[in-house]
Formats: structure tokens, sequence, C-alpha cells
């Protein structure tokens, strides 16, 4: 990828304008650079979402290349509130890095709003470093000064970038840049050791000879800042007459929420991003400009609102006092200043598409399948397949790109069936061999490429938009599994010792070797003490916190309240049993799925299949499998994928030649399932009805007739559906959504229907 067309774009002074460099391409042409230039690339994303993306592709195309993040602050010009810690963390690690990256090759990502945010100097960050080595002698109250001085927060339990913890002889921290906090373990003013640690469990994980403290925020609040503040606030706003919270927080040494809105203040002179970055190689995406105005519309309008409410010299509506807000251009680079730096470097704004009069690189957009995914007629994996041979009879090599490693497996599954050549995974970047075959990863890449040499297919090319899922929920059976889940005061219940009180952690000596500890309160002020490791023998407590009484450690009212559940649970084991055996009796279809056409159907599910998701879908398809009757309840938040369940078992019953029923409580619900389930069987050879008062009477008449001659595969409609004139060809599998809002009759129906087809109940009411 090294060439000369790459070396003639560094080498230019001022700016360029570059094109043919899709946004997939760019981190390979970013790499070149950074490895030609031998020292500081800067790329200046359009907003946070393209910086991640960007940091993400650089972890797979330049591994070998450091890549540093400088996100803007988290929060609105002028807010009242201050960035994250964890943000600040983050800034100040990475200005911490620059001077030691210095001269090496090595990539800072950033965005325009971060660009045109001023920054502490350089000075501030080479005066706030400290070392600690065991063997040191710390005066816990300096340290704790430094720590507080410096924009760490201190807390309970130490979790993320910024935090730290004092309990005693052990001092938790977690220090700007560190992968992980560190547990300070001190015997008198005497650092024994230094141990991290897993912030989710708290547990220690080794040892180190050495750790060097960062500052967590950008205001270092010390007597010199403090008198600094007074004297620039009073230029700036008048002699302070009534009570300035603000004011008199700083003035009293004491930390203020939202107080970096008076960052320059505090300090002599702020610096700039191209202060920080000297003679670096600049690199923009072509969208920078338009992101940069809106950003700058953005600060006059919060700048003005301020200052039009400090002028009337009024209280907003919760009595709250006005903020004084300083001059933008004290706080950030305006349009005039921006063009000035920018003239002065070796600036290049790069794009897609030509750019006239520019320079152009050999990337285009890749190729996309949208025409065949709408085509009924057309199978879009033998159009894949096709071109993929053409690209490598053109002498490209191809790369393909899925969203996860289940993503990643099924298309490797549905290439192979459509007669594609093996394809191989690979975990990060490598240059294509001659001859070699089709290759796939895992990147966050939405869209692919091409080059002279590389052909780059991403999933979302061949499948469509994909979507982003939020996090799934954490499994009932590891809901306490982390320290961090707890907060001193919570009630826990122990399997043997019933509900206490958790107090915090705490480090106790056995045997001569330091343990962490879970502190639990119990009746009578009894104390127990739970290492971490065991953690699993809590769960935390369900009820009222207010009526909770503690439960004596060797009392009997536990183990008496365990034995009457035990009874109750035995109760209901006996009528589940006997109602599965009368089940277990009786014969059922036996549905199997056709590997690859189910996997078609799968892959377009736009999203990725929670674990959750994936346990429920392979246990409805064991179940259609059993040759039993399935009667198999989903239970699930909306929103969380149940109808996808649903959706597999329908087209494994049509498949396997059997007519689906799917009933729900509305009409409204059952026209969105109908909606659904057409748009997911589009181009496959299963007839879709509905039944339900919005469809006509001879709609409904030819629907009816269908599903007696067998003619309609799938029938989704309300309660109708469970009519005693509706007759079924083949029925052989029913979808409840939920149940609980039918009728005594109704539910009699579905009752009967259980003994002889295969149920599935979908409900987001436990």
């Amino acid at each position: 990828m090294i060439n000369a067309q790459i070396e003639k774009l560094i080498s230019y002074k001022g700016r360029v304008a570059v094109g043919g460099a899709p946004e997939g391409y760019q981190p390979l042409v970013l790499a070149d650079m950074a490895r030609l230039e031998g020292d500081r690339l800067v790329y200046i994303a359009r907003d946070a979402s393209a910086a991640m993306a960007m940091r993400n592709m650089l972890g797979f195309f330049a591994p070998d290349i450091p890549t540093l993040y400088l996100p803007a602050w988290d929060c609105l010009p002028y807010d009242r509130l201050s960035p994250q810690v964890a943000v600040m963390s983050e800034r100040m690690a990475t200005l911490a890095q620059l001077p030691v990256l210095e001269g090496t090759p090595h990539i800072l990502v950033t965005t325009v709003s971060a660009a045109a945010q001023r920054l502490p100097p350089r000075h501030m960050l080479a005066g706030l470093a400290m070392a600690l080595r065991p063997g040191n002698n710390i005066d816990v109250d300096t340290l704790t000064v430094f720590l507080r001085s410096n924009g760490y927060s201190r807390c309970s339990t130490v979790m993320e970038p910024g935090d730290y913890a004092v309990r005693g002889g052990i001092i938790d921290l977690f220090p700007p840049g560190n992968e992980t906090p560190a547990r300070l373990d001190l015997f008198g003013d005497t650092l024994e050791s230094i141990r991290p640690f897993e912030p989710e469990s708290q547990r220690t994980i080794g040892q180190l000879s050495e750790l060097t403290l960062n500052a967590a925020g950008e205001i270092h609040l010390d007597e010199e800042t403090v008198l600094r503040f007074r004297r620039g606030y009073v230029q700036a706003f008048g002699t302070v007459m009534d009570n300035d919270p603000l004011y008199a927080a700083i003035s009293d040494g004491a930390r203020y929420q939202g107080m970096e809105h008076w960052l320059p203040l505090f300090h002599d002179k702020l610096e700039t991003l191209f202060d920080h970055c000297g003679a670096a190689l600049y690199i923009a995406d072509d969208q920078t400009e338009a992101a940069l105005q809106e950003r700058h519309e953005q600060i006059a309008d919060y700048y003005q609102a301020r200052e039009e409410a400090m002028q009337a010299d009024i209280k907003e509506s919760d009595g709250r006092r006005i903020i004084k807000p300083l001059p933008p251009e004290m706080l950030y680079l305006l349009n005039d200043e921006w063009m000035k730096r920018v003239d002065n470097t070796r600036w290049r704004s790069i794009g897609t598409f030509e750019r006239p009069g520019g320079k152009n690189l050999s990337g285009r957009a890749g190729r996309n399948f949208a025409a065949e995914r709408k085509q009924k007629d057309a199978n879009l994996f033998d159009a894949v397949v096709s071109h993929i041979a053409a690209e490598q009879a053109a002498g490209r090599s191809v790369l393909l790109v899925a969203s996860s490693r289940g993503a990643m497996e099924r298309l490797q599954t549905l290439l192979n069936e459509h007669g594609a050549p093996p394809v191989q995974r690979i975990e990060r970047w490598e240059a294509p061999q001659q001859g070699q075959g089709p290759r796939i990863a895992i990147i966050a890449m939405d869209n692919g490429f091409a080059t002279k040499q590389l052909s780059v297919l991403t999933e979302q090319d061949i499948l469509g938009d994909r979507m982003v899922r939020r996090p799934g929920r954490k499994k009932a059976e590891n809901f306490l599994t982390e320290a961090s889940s707890l907060t001193p005061g919570d009630h826990v219940v122990h399997v043997e010792h019933g509900i206490g009180r958790f107090e915090g952690l705490q480090t106790i000596d056995v045997g001569g070797a330091p343990h962490d500890c879970l502190k639990l309160i119990y009746h009578g002020d009894s104390r127990l003490f739970l290492p971490v490791e065991n953690i699993e023998l809590l769960s935390r407590f369900g009820g009222d916190d207010m009526t909770v009484t503690l439960d004596k450690i060797g009392g009997v009212a536990w183990q008496m309240r365990k034995a009457r559940l035990k009874e109750k649970i035995k109760l209901i084991a006996d009528e589940l049993i006997k109602t599965a055996a009368e089940r277990a009796m009786r014969d059922g279809e036996v549905m199997t799925p056709d590997i690859g056409l189910y996997d078609e159907f799968a892959a377009r599910f736009p999203y990725e299949e929670t674990e959750d998701q994936i346990d429920a879908i392979e246990a409805v398809i064991d179940d259609l499998a059993s040759g039993r009757p399935m009667d198999r309840l989903i239970c699930g938040d909306v929103g969380f994928g149940k109808t996808e369940v649903g959706l597999r078992a329908a087209f494994i019953a049509a498949m396997s030649g059997k007519q689906v029923a799917v009933v729900a409580p509305t009409t409204l619900l059952a026209r969105q399932h109908a909606k659904t389930f057409t748009e997911r069987f589009v181009g496959m050879p299963v007839e879709i009805s509905e039944l339900s008062r919005l469809i006509g009477t001879a709609q409904a008449a030819e629907a009816k007739e269908g599903l007696k001659s067998g003619t309609v595969d799938i029938v989704i409609g309300t309660h109708a559906l469970l009519a005693k004139n509706i007759e079924f060809s083949r029925l052989g599998l029913v979808i409840v959504d939920e149940e609980q809002h039918f009728g005594v009759a109704h539910k009699e129906r579905l009752k009967a229907l259980r003994a002889e087809v295969h149920m599935l109940t979908l409900t987001a009411t436990p």
C-alpha cells in the first residue's frame, strides 16, 4: 500500500483536498502515512461516532501503530455540569502520552469539537506526574490532597479512571491512562505493595513495580490557581457583591460542579491541539468544515442565552444562580483563529469522491447488493459468490467484513453452501499473498470499498442496514457476581445465613496474607467477612429495604423460612411434572430446519442475536424436533426480540409443510405482526394471510378457504382464529402473543390445542 502517491500527499505544504478514499479505505491510508511520516499523525473526525469507528478500524488495519484518542467534553457549552471524570481522565492521559510518543509513528484520533476546544498548557502536565514504588514513604493526607487537587473523585468503590477510595492503609485508585486500577497497601507510611485489580470483581491480579499518577482533571486546584481564578473572575465580571456559589467554593479550595467552563481563569494561558501536536500531519474527513460550523453556531447560541440571562440579572425558575459566561474566544478556537492555525499546518481533507483540482487516490465505493435484495427471483448469495469470483479474476484480494463472531460464522456457512471458495478468518490485517482466497474479519465498518489491489465487502453491503442493539441485561443467575454491583447499606441474602447488610469492602490479614472481603452486618451487630471470591453465595434482597429484619447468624428463623419455601416449591413441581408427563405420552410433529435455507432466513435479521435470544431459539428448535408437542413460554421485555424467536419457529414449521397460526390479542398487534412476517418471508415460497376486523369480507373468506385447502401457510390474526368455523388443513404450530389478555373461552380453546399441536407463547409479563 505504501507508494509514491502517498509520499507525495505527505510532502505537500498547506491545505490539500484528497479524494478517492472511502471511509473504510482511510485507515489503510492513515497507517501508510504514519509509517512514512515516522512521527505524529492527527486524524480529526466530524463527530465521536466517526472517531470511534476509525479507532476500531485502525486497531485491525494498523495494530503496530499506537493510537490515542482525545475526546471532547461530554457536556454542552456553558453547561452547569462538569464533563464526566472518565472523559477528562482520558483527555489528560492522551495529552500526557503525546510527548512520550514524539519521534515515533503514532496516530491521534480526535473530533472537531475537541480540536476546537482550548486545552491546559503543556507545562502543567509535565509538572503534575507522581511516581510511586514499593518501599516509598507516603503520607496518606498528602497523597489524598494530590488526588483531590488533580481532579480525582473520591468514591466507595473504584470503577472508572479518576476514581479513588481510602480505607485505612488501603488506597484504591484508577490513574488516567492505565488499563486497570491499582491497590496501594501501606504499612504505616511505607508503601508495601502496588497491586492491579479488576474493577468488576475487585480482585487483585498481580504486582506492579511502579505506578505513575497523572492528573485526572484539567484544573489543578492549589493556592496559586485559586488566587489566579479569583483575580480573573473579578476582572471578567466585576466585584462579587452577591452570594456567588462558584466563587465561594473555589475561594475555599473546593471543587465545584461545572467549574471547567471557567478553565481560562485557572491557567496563565491555555493552548490548543495545534500547540500540543506541533508540526504533525493533520488529516480531516470531508465533513469537518460543516461540523465545525455547526459547533460554532451551538457555542454562540448557548453563550448568547447565558449572557442575556446574566445581563437581565434574573434567577432561573429553580432558584439557582445565573451562570456568568466567559466570551467564546477564551474557551474555543473560533473561525478566524481556526483558519489561521490550519493554514500553518500540513492539512489534508480526505473523502470518498474525486476532488476536481485536488489529489485523488485509487479507492472507490464497494459493491452494494441492494438490487438483489429487492428481486424476488434473485438469489442474494449466488450474486455475492459471483462477485467474489469476478474480483479475484480481476486480480483483487477479497476481504469480507462481519460485525460479530456469530455473523462471521453465518456468512462463512452461507457462502460455502453457495459454492464460494474456502473463506479464511483473520484477526488482524496482513498483506494478501498471490492467489490467496477470500478472507473474513470482524471490524466495525459500515460499507466496503475497492482499490486496484483490494475489494472489501461488508455484512451491510450484502444484507442491508444492520442495527445496533443496546447491550443486553445481566442474566439473573449472575446478578451478584461483582462487588461493584453493591453499595454500602444494600441488603443481601447469604445462602446459609440469610438477610444481612453490606457495609463495604475490607482487607483483612489471614495467615499472614491480605484478603479482600465483603463486610456483612447481621442481627445484634454480628459481622461476617466473606472473601470476594465467594460472592456467588450472595444475592440481592428483593423486598422492601425499609421493613427488612436482619437474620441472626446461627439462628433457626432463616432455616425455617427456607424449609417452608421448599415445601411450596415441591407442590408446584408436582403439578408441573404431572402436566409434563401427560404431554410426554403424546406424539408431536417432528420439524427440523433445512440448514441452508434456515441460515439465509436468519441472516435477514438486522440485529446481532443476544445470548438469551440464541438460547431461546435453540430451545424452540430442539422442542420442534423432539417428537413431542411443544408448549414453551418465551418471556422478555418489549423490544428484546421475542418476535424473532416466533419467526424462526414459523419458518421451520412452514418449511416442514405445516401451517402456522399467529394469534394476537389486538387488531393493531396482529397488523404489526403481519407486516413483520410479510417483510421477512419476501421471496420465499410461503403464503401469508391476515384475519382481523380490518380485513374485508372477501379477503377474509379467501383466507379461510386457503387455510382449509392448505394454500395458506401462515395466518396472522386476533382471537377470530380460535373460532370453531376456522378449519386448518395441516396446522402444526400456534404462536400466541400475550395470552393473558385473552378471555376464558379463548384460553380453553388454546388449552385444547396444546394437546394436539406445537404451542409457542410470547409475553412481556413474567
